[in-house]
């Protein structure tokens, strides 16, 4: 299974944002300079998590994005169904009822054992992403530094962080 570029993107950014002050905003701008990452790819999937209910969007010169919920309560599954949809990533074409020599129908009232296969290992990783919060990622990376990755992001939102005199809802 390959994720697309914009799940990573999606997954950093929603980390990053979860270390905001209560009033703050990062603009996409922002973001893809701290990733080093196309503004407007970015954009992209921002607006997706917007849509999905895990970013808030403060619009004009001073607006940017912010998480929607806790970071306790967004997890991996979430943001990657924002970013890829909800469909599943194998889908049966049912290419064994094509080609020379069709079988009759009665060979076919069981459903794809390749396709139930994959549906059941993909229900498996949903389950596992669907355990991991953004605040696990966020102790993860925070256990794990030795301060570098800590000074690096104050610096960055002493730039560019944007308060909006709005609460945050996270």
């Amino acid at each position: 299974m390959k994720l697309s570029g914009g799940v990573e993107q999606a997954i950093h950014c929603v980390t990053f944002l979860s270390g905001l002050s209560e009033e703050g905003v990062l603009s996409a701008a922002a973001l893809a300079e701290l990733h080093g990452v196309s503004p407007s790819y970015l954009l992209k999937h921002l607006q997706a998590l917007s849509g999905a209910g895990l970013l808030v969007t403060t619009p004009g010169p001073k607006g940017g994005y912010r998480l929607a919920r806790a970071k306790e309560e967004i997890t991996l599954l979430d943001v990657v169904l924002a970013v890829e949809g909800p469909a599943p990533a194998f889908r049966c074409a049912e290419i064994r009822q094509r080609g020379p020599n069709p079988l009759p129908g009665r060979y076919f009232t069981k459903p794809c054992q390749i396709n139930a296969a994959m549906l059941k290992a993909e229900k498996a990783y949903r389950a596992e992403l669907a355990k991991v919060t953004i605040a696990d990622i966020a102790a993860d990376v925070m256990a794990d530094d030795d301060g570098g990755i800590a000074a690096r992001g104050c610096a960055f939102l002493e730039l560019n962080e944007r308060k909006t005199g709005n609460r945050a809802s996270s």
